[in-house]
């Protein structure tokens, strides 16, 4: 007598088998019935924690077919090691999405006031800004930044973030600034007479930033006062080795840079 199988369900009818992907940190998934989309920052029994770009966490069980890689349905598992999965951290401190590829740069964009600027932003903010698509460009000057905003020509589809030194109200740079702000232009600026100011003491082991009497140019009397050789190019590089990460930022830059890039990158 033949033996028969006790599954009838036609081969055509079967699921086929899909991957099996370790949850390990920082592989960004999507949960396919919300739409969540997020990076792995723990994962427990049965459970995964996903962490998007905005700080959010979802709980989501760890069910076979349960999420998208990429677009294709995987089945997430706990990792080999057992340990709960940490996500790696970028610079700003968000969650580092390893092997990712730089997107294609967006038609918006992020102008700063000076090269020190654009420096110190690429360092802390470089990763998110190349998975963002965004490019950040610097500006000579802000009484150029009217003649920027008109070539420019900011709309729906590409918006323009703009920071500025020592944006305080009724200064020059304040006027300016409301001159050219609109719905798809944003301009904000930290209270800072230079970007090196936005470094924190502390990561450059010195107590504070100097005060420099009115009249004398700012970086020099900063070399003066803190004894070093006053050459500004070589202060700065002293000044950006010290930049490991957001935590050596002062607040009121961060804040701003963050606004600038959700702005730009908003739907």
């Amino acid at each position: 007598m033949r033996q028969y199988s006790t599954d009838l369900t036609p081969p055509w009818k079967k699921p086929k088998p899909v991957p099996e992907v370790p949850a390990e940190p920082g592989l960004v998934v999507e949960e396919p019935g919300s739409g969540f989309c997020g990076a792995v920052i723990r994962c427990e029994a049965g459970t995964v924690t996903l962490e998007d770009r905005f700080g959010k966490h979802r709980v989501f069980p760890m069910e076979p077919r349960g999420f998208l890689l990429e677009g294709r349905v995987v089945t997430l598992v706990r990792p080999t090691s057992g340990a709960p999965a940490r996500p790696a951290r970028t610079a700003s401190g968000s969650v580092a999405v390893p092997g990712a590829r730089a997107r294609v740069a967006r038609a918006g964009r992020i102008y700063v006031e000076g090269r020190h600027d654009a420096e110190l932003v690429e360092k802390v903010w470089g990763d998110d800004l190349r998975i963002e698509g965004v490019v950040v460009e610097y500006l000579e000057g802000v009484d150029d930044l009217p003649s920027i905003v008109d070539s420019f020509a900011p709309g729906p589809d590409a918006r323009l973030g703009v920071l500025v030194d020592h944006l305080v109200p009724g200064s020059k740079e304040w006027r300016i600034a409301q001159s050219v702000t609109s719905e798809h232009a944003l301009v904000v600026g930290h209270p800072y007479i230079d970007i090196w100011e936005a470094v924190k003491p502390s990561s450059l082991g010195i107590g504070a930033w100097p005060r420099v009497p009115r009249g004398q140019d700012w970086k020099t009397g900063v070399c003066r006062a803190l004894g070093w050789p006053e050459n500004t190019g070589a202060a700065w590089q002293r000044i950006l080795s010290g930049v490991h990460s957001y935590k050596d930022l002062e607040p009121e830059l961060l804040g701003r840079v963050e606004e600038l890039i959700d702005f730009v990158t908003a739907p």
